[in-house]
């Protein structure tokens, strides 16, 4: 399986983020290069720019800070388990971890018990006046 992917030398640094799926579309992934959120060896890069085996980089992608190492330079996308060959993930534990802390102790979802149904207009003018007055409460009253 893995004879079937094509090594490259080098690639555009926006077309390897998408082949090894960090980024869901090429767009995406160029997007994010253009926006200063993906630096290789340091230093910010460009969508042009090149990727080799050795480079190291950075994404900044939804609050984390991502961090890889290229094993391979593949130009088309293939599928996760083989992606997952092509990068080694550097990415320290306590930036995965990161909002574990922010989310301990928050209240759950909203409920509603079963078979009662959506709400009725009348209901969700209440629950909506409810929640304008809990978020408006410091709690010093």
């Amino acid at each position: 399986m893995a004879n079937q992917i094509k090594e490259e030398k080098k690639t555009r640094i926006d077309k390897w983020l998408w082949a090894v799926r960090i980024f869901k579309s090429r767009t995406l992934a160029n997007d994010v290069v253009k926006r200063n959120k993906v630096s290789l060896n340091g230093k910010n890069a460009k969508p042009s720019t090149s990727v080799s085996i050795g480079d190291r980089v950075k994404v900044m992608k939804n609050g984390f800070e991502l961090d890889f190492e290229v094993v391979r330079v593949i130009a088309k996308r293939v599928g996760a388990p083989i992606a997952q060959t092509c990068y080694v993930d550097h990415t320290p534990e306590e930036e995965l971890n990161k909002y574990q802390d922010w989310f301990v102790g928050k209240a759950k979802g909203e409920f509603r018990e079963k078979g009662t149904g959506r709400p009725t207009k009348r209901e969700r003018r209440d629950i909506s006046k409810f929640k304008e007055d809990y978020l408006e409460w410091d709690g010093d009253e």
